[in-house]
């Protein structure tokens, strides 16, 4: 890449606005060829828009976009691919009942439908190999690959549009550490054949691996591009959210009670090996290890919406009712699934109806809710957890990303849990709503609820756990505190030694 070089993209002066509420300000960005800009800010600080605007989605209102030193009109998302402009969305566009093969053609431009499976087959093969899919059968469906398999051919649709500009929407947003290494490396590929990369992440490690330059977005303002060899992560952040962040993670319990919830010789389909854990009220219990470790099937065992096939599971002591999600909020489990979008949220109800959802019986007489009380108590629960009280009546789906998340966990303040489980806690999320909802995990804690978080983010676990046990292929293979792993040490845990020393 020449910093002389002519601009592949350049969007200058980009004005939205919906309504009264103005979406991008005077927005500028510019890209050359085989440079790769990373997308920075809060959620709703605009990235999403100016993303939306260049594929075609949406379109602006004021300002000029050129490619290569032409105005185009990019008014629909067939004019963006006409331009040569590609999209790998955070959210899956493959169709799951049909074949590699299939997808990588599904959409594309003069997609040659004369081609039998032979060639097709072929065609995909030559496609997947640049991905790091040169073993993956082009006949595979969709549907039984791998998240990480998933995203990936994501890419190798992109690749078989032959864009000269990849948009790459959170791509590694539900991978796991070494899951994400192979992303970055197909990034770092395509730069190099001289493509143009806009790169949108809330994970400022990526920023600093592959990226040449940053733009952040505040308030739907961008702030002038700067190279990525000029920052550092607290500057960045500080320019995302207008204010020193302070420490990212809360200082971890000094004494933890005694134990709420123990698991004795836990089987569970899926896991290779038995399940031992202890927590304790007041304490952060930590699982990690890369997708398939076993981690979301033993959350899901203890919230009852997975099969035990063996041992106990007992809380405060007693058998825990296994038959049914029902019986664990009655007994004060509470359980926050990964995707929040499938199963966390009601994205067409109001905030005040997500937060009521799992305690509405006790609000209610005869099928009849009783609104006052309803308000009432959802109302403390979003002062628990730094939720707008002024917004009860707004729909969910409407809210970005990090507050959408704070609804999903803060709902079960409602049932007073003795137990919390939460996957993946800050998936899709900014850094200052990460901020907010670790602080808030932690005063759970210290009001003596047993916390147990389940992440592929390392960095996360390691900062936000008191305890950690680490996973490997349905295999427990570490249980210790916090305090006595390194970061390294626990990336090489995860990834298990073995494999990682061949």
């Amino acid at each position: 890449m020449s910093s002389t070089a002519p601009y592949r993209l350049e969007a200058t002066g980009i004005y939205k606005s919906y309504g009264a509420v103005s979406a991008l300000i005077d927005v500028h960005i510019a890209l050359r060829p085989g440079e790769v800009m990373a997308l920075l800010g809060e959620n709703g600080a605009g990235k999403s828009t100016i993303v939306k605007i260049i594929s075609g989605l949406v379109s602006h209102d004021e300002g000029t976009i050129q490619i290569d030193g032409q105005d185009v009109q990019l008014n629909s998302v067939n004019a963006s691919q006409a331009a040569g402009i590609a999209v790998v969305q955070q959210e899956f566009s493959t169709v799951g009942a049909l074949s590699v093969a299939e997808n990588l053609v599904l959409g594309q431009r003069g997609a040659p439908w004369w081609w039998g499976p032979r060639k097709l087959n072929s065609s995909a093969k030559a496609i997947l190999a640049r991905v790091g899919l040169e073993d993956l059968d082009p006949n595979t469906l969709i549907e039984k690959l791998s998240v990480a398999e998933m995203q990936l051919v994501e890419i190798a649709r992109v690749l078989a549009k032959d864009a000269k500009i990849v948009i790459f929407d959170e791509p590694t947003a539900a991978l796991s550490d070494a899951e994400i290494e192979r992303v970055l490396r197909v990034v770092r590929r395509l730069a190099a054949e001289g493509r143009s990369i806009i790169y949108v992440t809330h994970r400022l490690g990526e920023v600093f691996e592959i990226a040449d330059q940053v733009v952040i977005f505040r308030n739907g303002r961008s702030q002038p591009s700067q190279a990525v060899a000029d920052l550092n992560v607290d500057k960045v952040v500080t320019m995302m959210i207008g204010r020193e962040l302070g420490d990212l993670y809360p200082q971890r319990a000094e004494t933890l009670g005694e134990v709420v919830l123990e698991t004795r010789g836990l089987e569970v389909a899926g896991m290779r090996g038995v399940v031992n854990l202890q927590l304790r009220r007041g304490e952060i219990l930590g699982l990690t290890g890369q997708l398939g470790s076993g981690t979301t099937e033993i959350m899901k065992a203890i919230a009852g919406t997975e099969d035990v096939l063996a041992g106990t599971i007992e809380l405060d002591g007693a058998p825990l009712d296994l038959r049914g999600r029902g019986r664990g909020i009655l007994s004060g489990v509470a359980y926050c699934s990964p995707d929040r979008k499938k199963d966390g949220i009601f994205r067409g109800a109001t905030i005040r109806q997500n937060l009521s959802s799992p305690w509405l019986r006790r609000v209610s007489r005869l099928g009849v809710v009783n609104r006052k009380q309803e308000n009432k108590e959802a109302v403390r629960s979003a002062s628990h957890f730094a939720i707008d009280q002024t917004r009860m009546n707004a729909l969910v789906g409407n809210l970005s990303g990090g507050n959408q998340q704070k609804v999903a966990v803060g709902k079960w303040l409602g049932i007073q849990p003795r137990v919390l489980l939460v996957e993946e806690p800050t998936r899709g999320v900014d850094v200052g709503a990460r901020a907010e909802i670790y602080a808030q995990l932690r005063r759970l804690c210290d009001s003596g609820v047993g916390v147990m978080v389940s992440s592929s983010d390392t960095n996360e676990v390691l900062g936000l756990s008191d305890t950690i046990a680490t996973y490997y292929r349905g295999t427990q293979t570490a249980h210790k505190p916090a305090s006595e792993w390194t970061e390294p040490e626990l990336v090489r845990e995860v990834m298990h030694r073995e494999e990682v020393t061949k």
